[in-house]
């Protein structure tokens, strides 16, 4: 067991990781909440002028829309999960997870288009695009709640989700799962990677040797287009005229880690291991830089849920090999950012560095940094 803590903003006293990821969570349905149905706003304060940027949809981007997109809102299911794996709060988050989270995440579900899966926007306003990594991110939240609670309704779920992952791949670039459904022109890490990964958990939550086989063979397809062979780090996409996007983001490769490490769980094949302890050397060294007045490295500005992310796969890693070295410097970074990048609601900035902290806050970075203190409180267990 590693004991990890925070130092609050303004109190002497440590206050444990778990304390913080649930107090996050109380300032999420306060600020991002909302009196008529379960959903979200995407930003607070709500900003009208707002465009979804992430979406590849110009039209889409441009509508005016009053809740969360799929993805930021699915950010709420990762981190409510992760606080429900805390054994003095399962019965509390597992409550807010179905009466709250799920019966909001329904209003996403597309029955109209074949097969199911959840679309990018509500299913009350007009058809919007469907991408296969917002699937498998629900989807492996769905699996995740079912290894822990062994409710066969969210085994249902994930199973249903896979069968809508499976739709998006073909025989093209040697197979791979394409980005989003309706725009087939990539193939990409953030949708091979965690497919991988839900593949895995499903083997582990079925024995279904259908699914482990399914997630090795994403790990080395993944493994063989897009991994950098300079720095084992992975690329983005490739096209499907084998450009490839050599953009890194601290997810992809995160997942990549979290795949190999579960892969060395499951099969104890020596390689995978060493596949796993390598790049975690490689994120840390490419994501993580020395900062003016601290002595551990802080992670880089970036998408803040992505690092959530990131740091799944260290766990898993550390779950293997029990080194403690990068599960302690992401405790050093949450201690840093509990004392230094709130808001006087108690609302996360963004930027690490403190330079750029703006009164618009996104409702994913609130949530990740949620899933963060919840899974280190885990170790702490």
């Amino acid at each position: 067991m590693i004991q990890l803590c925070i130092i609050p903003l303004c109190a002497q006293e440590k206050v444990p990781f778990d304390l913080a990821a649930s107090q996050t969570m109380k300032r999420i349905y306060q600020f991002f909440g909302n009196s008529e149905n379960q959903l979200l706003l995407e930003k607070y304060p709500f900003d009208e002028n707002f465009k979804a940027d992430y979406l590849n949809n110009n039209e889409q981007a441009a509508q005016q829309k009053k809740y969360a997109y799929l993805w930021p809102f699915s950010g709420s299911f990762s981190a409510v999960n992760a606080l429900m794996e805390l054994p003095k709060q399962k019965k509390e988050y597992q409550k807010i997870l179905d009466k709250k989270v799920l019966i909001g995440l329904h209003v996403y579900r597309d029955e109209k288009r074949l097969p199911i899966g959840y679309a990018s926007y509500l299913n009350t306003a007009a058809a919007s695009d469907r991408f296969y990594d917002d699937n498998i991110w629900l989807g492996i939240d769905f699996t995740d709640s079912y290894l822990y609670t062994k409710k066969d309704v969210y085994l249902t779920k994930a199973k249903e989700i896979w069968t809508f992952v499976k739709s998006g791949e073909d025989s093209l670039l040697g197979g791979g799962i394409y980005w989003c459904e309706q725009k087939k022109e990539s193939k990409n890490t953030c949708s091979n990677a965690p497919a991988s990964v839900f593949a895995l958990k499903l083997f582990e939550a079925t024995k279904d040797s259908v699914y482990f086989l399914e997630g090795k063979r994403l790990y080395h397809w993944t493994k063989e287009k897009l991994e950098d062979p300079t720095d084992g780090l992975y690329w983005d996409n490739m096209s499907l005229n084998r450009h490839v996007d050599k953009a890194k983001y601290s997810y992809n490769s995160g997942q990549m880690l979290q795949a190999a490490a579960l892969l060395y769980r499951l099969t104890k094949e020596k390689q995978y291991l060493i596949d796993a302890q390598k790049l975690a050397e490689a994120c840390y060294s490419y994501f993580f830089q020395d900062f003016l007045g601290q002595e551990f490295k802080l992670l880089k500005n970036s998408n803040l849920w992505f690092h959530a992310v990131m740091m799944r796969g260290f766990i898993s890693l550390f779950e293997q090999d029990q080194n403690p070295k990068y599960i302690t410097v992401f405790a050093k970074n949450l201690h840093y950012a509990w004392r230094n990048m709130r808001d006087e609601k108690g609302l996360f900035y963004a930027d690490w560095t403190l330079k750029n902290r703006k009164e618009k806050k996104d409702l994913l970075d609130q949530c990740a940094f949620v899933e963060m203190y919840a899974r280190l409180a885990k170790l702490s267990y």
